[in-house]
């Protein structure tokens, strides 16, 4: 549940222009920018949870009625919620986010007794991002002057021509101290959202200076396409500073999360199933070029936890569809080290890990300058098993004939076969490093055994903690199961199911949670009021003070109702009447154990009238079974 009349500088956002938001966003849209989504059936989509690790999808989005939920930890919501956890936003920012996509003028007040007027401010989001556009232009439109001839050299002589650097907004920090600076603050950009972009940066003499000059400049975009920040390569040299030079970590861009060219390849990552790590934006060019889509690269740190969510997303990396991570690291120290980091995250993998070394230690982009796009293709194509290269590197430091190197082999290559995550390989390997060390396998064995049972032996990733104040109705009892359908019919059918579910009473329910989620539909208006879709599940969301019962909603909103094909009024009439029926029966247990306790002779009176609503329970109870024939 999250406020929708959040105040902001020149007021809120219109309740009627919030709910025609939700009613014209695509969930699905936006959430695949960000999440490969695959059909769950009965229309919803399903995929990895953004919010927390699994390697089964229990993520679940319903197209339909434009939400969201997830069964793993209990997240769920509209459109605007999702913006709001998965990218950090404000409701204000989210609402004007999803405004700006679907081409809605968002109108608002001052307060609830003014009148509406349009609204030119924006949330910080927005304005950082614009920020970041327009910086793009101006590097683009400086790379063709006199000054930039280096930059435009060293982007042909590492085979890209001005195409490829138009695809990519290859640009140029000219060199002045504040151009930049002030060409955006002509646009009406402020000295605090200059320096909060990361575009600009204080001088000692109080003034606003740019943070790049004379530079070849690449703009990385987030997933969704946006520019959030920029990557620097030097020049000159008498430019003192790194040879790369990235946007300081700023509310838009956190270098752990971001993935350059994610926003290029994450279709053919998730169409192929596969990605391509490599180590720089050049690499990354290459390989996009050559005609290897799926590459990818960090930006000024190196490949970590972030990195492995982001994509495994992306790839739908689940039990049911082991992804490729394939990682093109150099072949000398530096590129073996890493490869060998990136091993020790191979467990956070659902898919297999790989490793792509040039013969001649060649990165993507000097393979393709010195041999063409087939030598790049072919590079990803002879790809190894990340554990084979890794077993390789450690068996080669020792002398393998020396007792003392080969035990010292053994030792330290063990734990590596003790982490491969498909167990059944295990033996196969187990064998191949006795063969590659000249022993028995018997020793060998004892020592990858030793090592999966130690402290270090490798094992899946902890799963999330469940979020508190998550709903647990008792699904396996058939009245609970009665009601959850009837209240998934309420939110997910109001149309269809809305007058006969409004016609059965709370007092009908049972579970203190289903009561609270009924509750909530009244006090909302009631189901027969409402025309269904994110607007009114969130309009129930908001009517629900229980906690439990606002996790319930998100889940009922997207989880299946249990028949096959569309619903008709005569499941709706089936449903009802089973959870009047199972109310009923109820009521007569409950009556008849009464009415054993009156004495018919001193209390005649009482009596008759018990045994007459006993009668009259019975009746309907008959009617309803009748109503509810095929449904029980």
């Amino acid at each position: 549940m999250y406020a929708e009349g959040v105040a902001v500088m020149a007021g809120r956002i219109r309740d009627e222009d919030i709910a025609l938001v939700r009613e014209r966003t695509a969930i699905a849209d936006v959430i695949s920018e960000v999440v490969t989504l695959k059909s769950a059936g009965g229309g919803n989509l399903k995929g990895l949870c953004p919010f927390h690790d699994e390697k089964s999808p229990s993520f679940n989005v319903s197209p339909a009625r434009n939400v969201f939920y997830c069964f793993g930890c209990g997240v769920g919501g509209d459109a605007i919620k999702f913006l709001m956890d998965a990218e950090h936003l404000s409701f204000v920012e989210s609402v004007e986010r999803l405004a700006f996509r679907a081409g809605i003028q968002l109108r608002y007040v001052e307060d609830d007794r003014s009148a509406p007027r349009p609204r030119p401010q924006q949330g910080q989001r927005q304005r950082l991002v614009a920020a970041h556009a327009a910086a793009v232009d101006f590097y683009r439109a400086q790379l063709t002057t006199a000054g930039a001839r280096p930059a435009r050299e060293f982007l042909a002589g590492r085979g890209f021509d001005r195409s490829a650097a138009e695809r990519y907004g290859c640009g140029f920090a000219p060199d002045g101290w504040d151009l930049l600076t002030k060409h955006l603050r002509q646009q009406g950009f402020t000295h605090d959202e200059l320096v909060t972009a990361g575009l600009s940066r204080p001088a000692r003499s109080g003034s606003l200076i740019d943070r790049f000059r004379r530079r070849l400049m690449w703009p990385i975009r987030d997933i969704t396409g946006d520019v959030i920040g920029f990557g620097a390569r030097k020049l000159f040299d008498d430019d003192d500073g790194p040879k790369y030079l990235n946007t300081p970590e700023t509310p838009i861009y956190k270098k752990s999360h971001v993935l350059y060219g994610i926003d290029q390849a994450k279709r053919e990552i998730a169409k192929q199933g596969k990605v391509v790590v490599v180590e720089g934006y050049t690499d990354v060019m290459a390989c996009h070029l050559a005609d290897v889509p799926t590459a990818v690269a960090t930006c000024g740190t190196a490949f970590g936890g972030d990195h492995i969510s982001v994509l495994r997303r992306v790839l739908f990396d689940s039990d049911e569809r082991a992804g490729e991570i394939i990682f093109t690291f150099d072949g000398d120290a530096a590129g073996q080290k890493a490869a060998l980091r990136a091993f020790e995250d191979d467990q956070r993998f659902v898919g297999r890990t790989f490793i792509a070394v040039s013969p001649d230690n060649m990165d993507p982009c000097e393979l393709r300058l010195a041999k063409g796009d087939l030598a790049v293709r072919d590079l990803v194509a002879r790809r190894e098993p990340l554990v084979d290269f890794a077993l390789r590197h450690v068996i080669s430091r020792f002398d393998l004939d020396t007792v003392d190197g080969r035990v010292e082999a053994m030792r330290r290559a063990a734990p590596l076969v003790a982490k491969i995550k498909d167990r059944e390989k295990r033996p196969e390997y187990v064998r191949k490093l006795a063969g590659d060390l000249g022993m028995e396998i018997e020793p060998v064995q004892r020592a990858v055994l030793n090592a999966a049972h130690g402290p270090q032996a490798g094992g899946a990733a902890p799963a999330a903690p469940a979020r508190p104040g998550r709903a647990t109705p008792a699904v396996d009892s058939p009245r609970s199961m009665v009601e959850r359908e009837a209240l998934k019919l309420a939110l997910q059918e109001p149309v269809l199911a809305g007058p006969m579910f409004d016609a059965v009473e709370v007092t009908d329910y049972q579970h203190p949670v289903h009561v609270a989620v009924r509750a909530a539909v009244a006090a909302a208006g009631g189901a027969s009021t409402a025309t269904g879709g994110a607007v009114w599940i969130e309009r129930v969301r908001d009517a629900c003070d229980d906690l439990a019962g606002q996790a319930l909603i998100g889940e009922l909103a997207v989880e299946p109702l249990r028949i096959d094909g569309e619903p008709d009024p005569r499941y709706v009439s089936i449903t009802m009447a089973r959870l009047q029926w199972s109310s009923v029966t109820g009521r007569i247990r409950d009556l008849k154990s009464k009415i054993q306790r009156v004495n018919p002779v001193s209390n005649k009176d009482e009596y008759f009238a018990l045994f007459g609503e006993l009668l009259s329970l019975e009746q309907h109870a008959r009617a309803l079974r009748e109503q509810a024939a095929g449904g029980l």
